[in-house]
């Protein structure tokens, strides 16, 4: 199975996936993609939005204990590159970050997205993070991730997300 059909099928799976109350793991998907679409993100950070949270799908194969970040990052790098990767994988770090040093962002979280965040750890987030030249879009992705659990919201399709996919695997494989 090529890479595409991997990723719609991920998407796919996610319907009826429930971490938050509101909206399910596929719409909370498709608005993150939304929202980098919308904020003119490039493609790297479009996919990482849009599967952040691949680590909740039934297809992917994570031990009952891994943490879904890490599962993330580990399903990604390989097929996407390492920042798609490394982007995803740091979208729990971003949170617990923005909680600690953004007045009224912990308020604002989710009832469920507090209770992740202490069974993730609680505060604390690597220096390494923190001073990674990538961290700046981990950021934005953890916004696009904070704005995605809203109701009937508009989010992309799975075809714009495969289309932005495409683009990104069309120019890994001219690069390599």
């Amino acid at each position: 199975m090529d890479v595409l059909d991997e990723v719609g099928r991920l998407l796919r799976s996610l319907e009826g996936v429930w971490d938050e109350v509101l909206v399910d793991e596929l719409e909370h998907a498709l608005q993150s993609a939304r929202h980098a679409l919308d904020d003119d993100a490039d493609d790297e950070l479009v996919v990482a939005a849009a599967l952040h949270d691949i680590g909740h799908s039934p297809l992917v194969d994570g031990s009952p204990t891994a943490k879904h970040d890490h599962v993330a990052r580990e399903w990604l790098t390989p097929r996407f590159g390492d920042r798609v990767g490394w982007l995803a994988g740091a979208h729990v770090a971003a949170k617990k970050f923005l909680a600690e040093t953004e007045p009224g962002y912990a308020a604002m979280l989710s009832d469920v997205s507090v209770l992740s965040m202490q069974a993730q750890g609680g505060s604390g987030v690597d220096r390494a993070y923190i001073e990674h030249p990538w961290w700046p879009d981990a950021l934005r992705l953890r916004r696009y991730d904070d704005a995605a659990k809203v109701p009937g919201a508009q989010g992309a399709s799975i075809a714009e997300v495969l289309e932005v996919a495409a683009r990104l695997l069309e120019r890994r494989t001219t690069v390599v």
